[in-house]
């Protein structure tokens, strides 16, 4: 399984990566700046739990358990939800995807407080 959450998010930092240059450079003059700065928020959170997942391949040589893999599913998943929300609604204008944002949000949350009782 650690190889599974490693390569997820090597993929996910590959795309948060990939996507950042496409706000910076394709989406520039074509999006509002408040909808770029969306999207921007988006390839943040994006990044920083793509390397959460790698965080989470790393633990896991070292120690194993429901709550560890709970944390790494909640990572991918929140990814989708929250930065995928995120660039659908920056690049469609399509307001209610917004809605779907705080449950990205909210599978971060349980992936950070699943790795906090891992710890405990």
């Amino acid at each position: 399984m650690d190889k599974t959450f490693l390569l997820l998010g090597a993929v996910a930092a590959f795309l948060a990566v990939a996507l950042g240059a496409f706000g910076a450079h394709g989406l520039r003059g074509r999006l509002s700046p408040e909808m770029l700065g969306v999207f921007q928020t988006g390839v943040q959170y994006h990044m920083y739990h793509a390397l959460a997942l790698i965080l989470v391949a790393g633990i896991m040589g070292r120690m194993s358990g429901w709550l560890i893999h709970t944390a790494g599913w909640c990572f991918v998943a929140g990814i989708v939800f929250f930065s995928g929300s995120l660039y659908l609604l920056a690049v469609t204008g399509v307001t209610i995807l917004g809605a779907v944002t705080p449950i990205g949000g909210l599978l971060f949350l349980i992936g950070w407080a699943c790795l906090a009782f891992a710890a405990i």
